[in-house]
């Protein structure tokens, strides 16, 4: 656990509609053998509940991709709750980066996805 918080960051989210998007915070990084584990907050600004399935996903620094990948979740968040997911990183955590995706969630029994972004700040 050599860098437990790599650094807060603040939001920046582009939605497919304006209202309940889901937004992504970085909340830190843990050191692991095979790769680092980014802990990104998710937060449902929706006035009704959502479940999260699926996060698509890149970490770019430099103009150049880091590493990419794809998490499966099975996260409900309700209305305007928040819950952590951890995504792994494949690359160099000591450069600012952006993570950028599209997290799939259902709502009212619809599925849907939004884009999302989050700027990682070095330690």
């Amino acid at each position: 656990m050599r860098r437990w918080f790599l650094g807060l960051s603040l939001v920046l989210v582009a939605a497919c509609q304006s209202a309940g998007s889901p937004e992504l915070r970085v909340l830190g990084v843990h050191d692991e053998t095979a790769h680092e584990v980014v802990f990104v907050q998710v937060t449902n600004p929706a006035s009704q509940p959502m479940k999260l399935t699926k996060l698509e996903y890149t970490f770019a620094a430099d103009g150049a991709t880091v590493s990419t990948g794809e998490v499966t979740l099975e996260r409900d968040v309700a209305a305007g709750a928040a819950v952590v997911v951890e995504v792994p990183l494949d690359g160099d955590p000591t450069k600012a980066m952006t993570l950028q995706g599209k997290m799939t969630a259902t709502v009212d029994e619809i599925v849907r996805t939004f884009p999302v972004e989050a700027q990682i700040a070095p330690h």
